[in-house]
């Protein structure tokens, strides 16, 4: 490996190169300034935030200390909350504030609406997202289990009539007609600067007439019809002659919706990036996404094609003038966090660098070439997402971060705005002061609630053994905690300023499901949510039209307000009294999740994928779940609900069955990547099987109950392995 020594920094060579001859020309840095100033700013801020990661740890010995000294007594609601005052834990609530963040995207401070999240490094994957702005509702509704039934080998004109009928329901419920239903109408057309739909001879207008937009064709021969309802634009395609054209009494062949209307690029949970070679991959595809270049060879029905981001969408308005629409989702940058370093670059002090300072450098060095074409953001923002950082002082130093990065790249100050995930619990105690932090920057809260789990039940390690995973959401803190983020979220001014956000739909199998639930989260408030493909984000798009979500905030301010009392209330176990069925019922599932994404994230170097789970229903898994399972585990054999003997036997099992599961698995088999490695083989000599056991016997002493020190030792172990066979 080649290292460069520049500004006191050893920095690996190739990523050296590609940042000053990919990154940079095109924008008015020089390469001797940027690294001059980076290497600066670099050394002035590590030491800041190792000393950040130190109290981290310093505040979980005494609250470890302190539930010891407490254990078998009854916890005093009083005097546990002053005691995590008296630690700094909770900090002192100030005055009443409102956001100030200027120049924002209307897809996070307007609309409401779907949000993907996507690796980084997966081109495909990557470039998929980005146009999933808009997405077939017929195609949406045909392909899933949203429409019971056997699709069939071919064609199948029964299915497909359904699903007519099911899309003329939803307009009827979304963009009524004045009189009449849109399962009678044979056509329509563009008269008076207005769309009229036929019922027969008969004229037909909208209830709504301003939620007819604009079209595309002729007047009396139209192609396709613009409509908008709460801000979310319907594209009715026209075509006589198209297969479903022509089963269509109006002719309609499908109706586009617009979905993901922004889709966060993820550089953390769901990527395995340990090193230059893997950060210069997820870098490269952003900048690529920045430039509006990016692209992706593919191979579909034996056709080969390459795939790039979709342009933008024009249409005649109903006066004549022209309409243009964003084709692309609004992109948004997860950086990692505070905690890991990178081996990428090397300090003066022999430290590697904190990942969390390059991702901000080199992500908005890669968002000056937006900053000239506006593909992405129409107003001027880099939009960063912070994840797990703990409390006021960690997102006043990302602030400083933020600065600092403006400072030396000569850009606007607050021009890179910040989303935090509310996903830590002291960060969650203290979110309101968190956000006055960066007040002027911050466009974006989520509840990430996985982490949160993780982090709740990591926190709270010596209180006592943790109820069963699938009772944490029914918890009182839980639900607590959802509330309290919206509700804190609207005291601070987001509503049409920025946005308040739910997680993850974890099962893309079943959109039927989601349909039923999700619908949930716009009703709780939140203007947008997370949805695990870019089928999900047309699906889920539907409720936003059904739900007003800024009127849904208007209501909800005026509720009485979640009590921070009950987001304290530990979710721990009385009288743990289980039958060894129901323990060992619960490890194998939490040792499966564990066992089928670390295999993956360390021999593929896959940080999201759908993992069969004990039932083989394919789950998203990322990092986050990881944690709430290793956490799990850790915690009852901590507290003698189990053995490690119990432990280990269950481990080995679940291992045979993830290899059984990934026995005909494509994913191992696809171009680059390795054939499938059986942990049940060699348990001793598996690298996979070792990082599954260390993360739940060494699962008490990891910072946070974070799983990413262990995955990155032992896939940097893994790489080696690979690059010397």
């Amino acid at each position: 490996m080649s290292i460069t020594e520049k500004n006191g920094l050893k920095i690996n060579t190739k990523l050296l190169d590609f940042v000053n001859n990919e990154i940079i020309p095109g924008t008015n840095i020089k390469s001797e300034e940027f690294w001059s100033s980076f290497g600066k700013i670099v050394h002035e801020l590590a030491p800041i935030n190792k000393k950040l990661i130190q109290k981290r740890e310093d505040i979980q010995k005494k609250i470890d200390e302190w539930h010891i000294k407490n254990k078998g007594k009854e916890l005093n609601k009083k005097e546990y909350l002053d005691f995590l005052k008296s630690i700094s834990y909770i900090v002192e609530e100030q005055d009443e504030f409102n956001i100030e963040t200027a120049n924002v995207d209307d897809e996070i401070a307007t609309i409401a609406g779907p949000q993907l999240v996507v690796p980084v490094d997966n081109a495909r994957y990557t470039l998929n997202a980005a146009n999933a702005r808009w997405g077939s509702l017929y195609d949406a509704l045909y392909g899933t289990d949203v429409i019971p039934g056997d699709k069939g080998k071919g064609f199948n004109e029964q299915r497909a009539l359904t699903v007519i009928a099911y899309v003329r329901k939803f307009l009827d419920e979304t963009t009524p007609l004045e009189n009449g239903s849109w399962n009678k109408i044979s056509g329509m057309k563009v008269k008076d600067n207005d769309i009229v739909f036929l019922e027969n001879k008969k004229e037909i207008h909208l209830k709504n007439k301003d939620q007819f937009i604009g079209y595309n064709g002729e007047k009396e021969k139209l192609t396709s019809i613009l409509l908008k309802n709460n801000n979310l634009h319907i594209d009715i395609l026209i075509d006589p002659d198209h297969f479903i054209g022509k089963i269509d009494k109006a002719s309609i062949s499908d109706f586009i919706i617009e979905s993901a209307l922004s889709t966060i690029i993820d550089n953390e949970d769901s990527v395995t990036a340990v090193d230059a070679e893997d950060k210069i991959k997820c870098y490269r595809n952003w900048l690529g996404l920045m430039k509006g270049d990016l692209t992706a060879n593919m191979q579909k029905s034996g056709k080969k094609f390459v795939r790039k981001l979709n342009p933008d969408r024009t249409y005649v308005s109903k006066n004549g003038n022209k309409i243009n629409l964003h084709g692309r989702a609004l992109l948004l940058n997860r950086n990692v966090g505070h905690l890991m370093t990178n081996p990428a670059i090397i300090l003066k002090d022999g430290a590697e660098i904190p990942e969390g300072i390059m991702d901000a450098f080199i992500a908005t060095l890669c968002a000056l070439h937006d900053f000239k074409n506006k593909k992405n953001s129409r107003a001027g923002s880099v939009y960063i997402v912070k994840p797990k950082m703990h409390g006021p002082e960690e997102v006043a130093f990302t602030n400083t971060l933020f600065e600092k990065v403006e400072e030396a790249l000569g850009i606007k100050k607050c021009s890179i705005k910040v989303g935090i995930m509310d996903e830590e619990r002291r960060t969650t105690v203290n979110l309101k002061e968190c956000i006055r932090q960066v007040k002027n920057r911050i466009v974006f809260i989520n509840t990430g609630f996985l982490d949160r789990t993780g982090d709740e039940m990591h926190t709270s390690f010596e209180a006592g053994p943790m109820i069963f995973k699938g009772e944490m959401k029914k918890s009182t803190w839980l639900n607590t905690y959802e509330d309290w983020n919206v509700d804190v979220g609207l005291s601070c001014g987001f509503s049409g300023k920025a946005q308040i956000g739910k997680g993850m739909w974890a099962m893309p199998d079943q959109m039927a499901n989601m349909m039923e639930q999700k619908i949930g989260h716009p009703k709780s408030g939140a203007n947008c949510a997370w949805v695990p493909s870019p089928t999900a984000a047309t699906l889920h798009s539907l409720h936003y039209h059904k739900v007003n979500v800024f009127k849904e905030q208007d209501k909800i301010k005026s509720r009485n307000k979640a009590k921070l009392e009950d987001i304290l209330k530990i979710p721990k176990a009385d009288r743990p009294n289980w039958s060894t069925e129901d323990i060992n019922r619960e490890l194998e599932n939490n040792a499966q999740g564990i066992l089928g994404y670390v295999v993956r994230w360390i021999d593929q170097g896959v940080g999201c994928s759908k993992v069969p789970d004990i039932n083989n229903i394919g789950l998203m898994e990322d990092r986050a779940t990881l944690r709430i399972s290793s956490q799990h585990i850790a915690n009852w054999l901590h507290h003698g609900i189990c053995t490690s003997d119990q432990v280990m036997r269950v481990m080995k099992k679940m291992a045979t069955i993830v290899d059984k599961q990934n026995e005909k698995d494509p994913a191992y088999n696809r171009s680059g990547r390795s054939v499938y490695t059986k942990m049940s083989e060699d348990f001793e000599n598996s690298i996979a099987f070792s990082a599954a056991c260390d993360l739940v016997f060494k699962g008490k002493v990891q910072p946070s109950g974070y799983t990413e020190p262990l995955l990155h030792q032992k896939r940097l172990k893994k790489k080696l392995l690979i690059n010397s066979q």
